[in-house]
C-alpha cells in the first residue's frame, strides 16, 4: 500500500512539483495545504502517512511552518513531518526539528532527495 503523503506549500507551483515527484515514485497525495492552519486541519481530517511542510508560508492566525510542525505533534506525537525549506533557513529548519520533524530537504530540491527523505521517514 502507498504511503499517503499531505503536502503543504503556499505556492501552487510547489505543491504541484513535489505531487509529480512522489507519484512517479508510487506515493499517494492524499491532500494539499496552503498554509499552516490549513495543514492542521488536513493532518487532523486526513491522517496521512508523511506531511512535507514549507517552513515560510505566510501566517494566517499565526500558524507559520513551525507553528503548524508543533500543532501537527499535539494532534499526533507520532507524525511524519519533512521540512522544505529554501537556503538561509537554517534556524528555522532547527527550530521545526526541535519541534519534532524527522527531516528537511533544501529547495531547489533534487528530486532524487525528495524520495530518499520521504522513503527513509515513513521507514520504506
Amino acid at each position: 500500500m502507498a504511503s499517503r503523503v499531505l503536502i503543504v506549500d503556499d505556492a501552487l507551483f510547489m505543491r504541484r512539483m513535489l505531487a509529480d515527484i512522489l507519484k512517479k515514485e508510487g506515493f499517494e497525495i492524499c491532500g494539499e495545504a496552503e498554509n499552516g492552519k490549513e495543514a492542521v486541519d488536513k493532518y487532523g481530517e486526513l491522517k496521512p502517512d508523511v506531511v512535507t511542510m514549507d517552513i515560510v508560508m505566510p501566517k494566517m492566525e499565526e500558524i507559520d511552518g513551525v507553528a503548524a510542525v508543533r500543532e501537527i505533534m499535539k494532534i499526533d506525537p507520532q507524525a511524519k513531518i519533512v521540512i522544505v525549506s529554501a537556503m538561509g533557513q537554517h534556524a528555522l529548519v532547527v527550530e521545526a526539528i526541535q519541534a519534532g520533524a524527522k527531516d528537511f530537504i533544501v529547495k531547489p530540491f533534487q528530486p532524487s532527495r525528495v524520495v530518499e527523505a520521504i522513503r527513509r521517514v515513513v521507514g520504506e
